[in-house]
């Protein structure tokens, strides 16, 4: 797992199928840019725990998703 903030929000006017409701978020970790599904509702500026991978993908049990990086967690505080 990972940690970093949200920067911003990634609009698609196009999407597939089997992407459940979320966002894509564009994350800052250490100086660098990531994109990851949301499905807990983040907004910008928020600390967030990222799992990437397998790991990530396997976190959707009924429509299998393209996810390679997801929010699974907002950090209060450290």
């Amino acid at each position: 797992m990972i940690s970093g903030k949200v920067t911003g929000r990634v609009w698609s006017s196009k999407q597939i199928n089997t992407l459940p409701n979320g966002a894509l978020l564009e994350i800052d970790v250490a100086g660098s840019k990531i994109i990851a599904f949301d499905p807990l509702g983040c907004a910008e500026g928020e600390e967030v725990l990222i799992t990437q991978g397998s790991v990530a993908a396997a976190f959707f049990t009924k429509h299998k998703a393209p996810i390679d990086a997801l929010i699974i967690g907002s950090i209060d505080e450290t």
